[in-house]
């Protein structure tokens, strides 16, 4: 995975990052990196990784821990104080996929729901609002279990069980699928496919 100017990769189970540490989001003790470097503090085996701008998130044992730049509560941990590994609030166990944006990230949740937090101006979190988050909210219009999710800069998208694909967030370019170019605050299904 490819955050703006770090990158981290996952080898047997173990994490490492590489480049800029500005914001603690190679979260250990190297400073600025050029090679990678193991992720120390996550206990258990982790299965997925997601880079955002400056923060970076990954599953371990089915719980969620993220770390970095958290000035819009991008970690969900409650707080928008800059931290190192730290548990997302409500996402310790039963997460199934995650994805880091800019500066919201979202994960999926058995048994197929989609929660989002962090920045919230043009609704990328789906949840109604354009109300920044510090906590994980539940995505709005969703008619089915989600399988996977993944985030762009302003705008996120989800592919369903039943193959469909919706998104929410900016829609300036027409980002969202659906015809339009209006920002869209909760899910709304890409048409065509």
């Amino acid at each position: 995975t490819a955050g703006k100017h770090h990158a981290c990769a996952l080898q047997n189970g173990s994490l490492f990052c590489w480049g800029s540490n500005g914001y603690g989001q190679l979260a250990n003790n190297y400073g600025d990196t050029n090679l990678p470097r193991p992720v120390a503090g996550l206990t258990g085996t982790v299965t997925a990784v997601s880079a955002g701008a400056n923060h970076t998130c990954a599953l371990a044992n089915g719980g969620l821990f993220c770390w970095g730049a958290n000035d819009n509560g991008q970690l969900g941990n409650g707080s928008s104080d800059l931290n190192g590994i730290t548990a997302t609030s409500g996402l310790a166990t039963g997460v199934t996929a995650i994805t880091a944006g800019s500066n919201h990230t979202c994960a999926v949740k058995q048994p197929g729901a989609v929660y989002c937090w962090g920045a919230n101006w043009d609704g990328r979190l789906g949840d109604g609002t354009n109300v920044a988050r510090l906590t994980p909210v539940a995505v709005q219009g969703l008619p089915d279990t989600v399988t996977t999710v993944a985030a762009g800069e302003y705008h996120t998208c989800a592919l369903t069980a039943a193959g469909a694909v919706f998104c929410w967030g900016h829609n300036g370019a027409g980002e969202l699928g659906n015809g339009t170019t209006v920002e869209q605050r909760t899910a709304v299904m890409v048409n065509g496919l």
